[in-house]
């Protein structure tokens, strides 16, 4: 641990600032009293483009970064969509990795995803499982763009001895998260599609794959909470797992959020659709030791966000879940399972 404080009126840039991590950071960090975030939208700043983010670092002088900045989606827009996802990606974390570099940035951190992990990795994860199998077939081009993004941070702390540190975050959910069904991840597909159902006065519901994998999921605003930690106590090479440390399988989800949204009808798993990885449960022994816990329990969690989907589904007519997988200044989360 480094207890390294932060000055509250240095420059922050957020990258991915309206997408679910992004905004949750903004949220922590105001919390915190910073009072210089600095954000622009993708219209603003294409952070694929390597002149238009030089030009943005040597105008704004950033002396921290969070690059929470990618293109996200789910099965479905993985395996649809390989290309975007790879290139993407990879464009935007060599742009801002390379100019805050280039800039004198005093700290990075660089978020990505557990799906960097083999596909059979040992239970729970480790961060020395990297690269020691082969990944999930159906997203591995985002985790093989997200695991070059973490062998860039070692790369310019070996060479430049820059403090650029990595964190991959388990599956994520809460207020901002994407409720389009062709992109959206699983909490944010059931809840849609629960609530929609329920309303509709629906009998039934039908749910991607067997509903046996397990997954482990962490508010993100716990996420928010632990990346402000990690930025003023953490440098070292070796990224760092965020998690809960426990999970539940996608069937137990399901009832768990049917629960929650007071769907009454049946919920049908359609085995013909993929499960994606049997299991993914990072070990979170590293990031406890150093002295963090999450705060906020899966059903405490569940509610909130549900209460907060309603609040905007109401107002917006549904508009503002469209999806966000076009927009490469989405905040970077967890895109291996979509249960539609």
């Amino acid at each position: 641990m480094t207890n390294e404080l932060l000055d509250k009126e240095a420059g922050v840039f957020v990258a991915g600032h309206r997408g679910m991590v992004g905004s949750a950071i903004v949220r922590a960090l105001a919390r915190a009293g910073f009072v210089n975030i600095i954000t622009r939208t993708s219209e603003q700043l294409d952070l694929r483009n390597q002149a238009a983010v030089d030009a943005f670092f040597a105008s704004e002088a950033p002396e921290y970064v969070f690059l929470a900045a990618a293109r996200v989606g789910g099965i479905l827009a993985n395996d649809s969509y390989p290309a975007d996802f790879i290139y993407d990606n990879l464009a935007i974390e060599t742009n801002v990795i390379h100019a805050a570099h280039v800039h004198g940035v005093k700290k990075l951190l660089f978020l990505g995803s557990t799906c960097i992990y083999p596909k059979l990795a040992s239970q729970p994860m480790r961060e020395d499982a990297l690269l020691t199998g082969p990944l999930e077939p159906t997203n591995e081009w985002y985790a093989i763009a997200k695991i070059a993004g973490i062998k860039l941070c070692q790369a310019f702390r070996k060479q430049h001895g820059c403090d650029f540190i990595s964190a991959m975050p388990t599956n994520l959910y809460g207020p901002g998260d994407n409720y389009d069904l062709e992109a959206s991840h699983v909490i944010p597909a059931m809840l849609r599609k629960m609530h929609e159902a329920k309303v509709g006065g629906e009998r039934q519901v039908v749910l991607w794959g067997t509903g046996k994998p397990r997954r482990e999921f962490l508010h993100v605003d716990d996420l928010a909470d632990a990346l402000l930690f990690l930025i003023q106590g953490y440098s070292a090479p070796l990224h760092v797992n965020i998690g809960v440390g426990s999970d539940l399988t996608i069937f137990e989800l399901a009832g768990l959020i049917k629960d929650v949204t007071g769907f009454q009808g049946e919920l049908v798993f359609d085995s013909s659709r993929p499960d994606g990885t049997p299991r993914k449960l990072v070990d979170t022994s590293l990031i406890n030791d150093l002295g963090w816990q999450p705060k906020i329990a899966l059903r405490d969690g569940l509610e909130r966000t549900y209460e907060h989907f309603v609040r905007n589904y109401d107002d917006a007519k549904g508009v503002a879940f469209k999806a966000r997988a076009v927009s490469v200044q989405s905040s970077s989360v967890e895109s291996t399972d979509s249960m539609l």
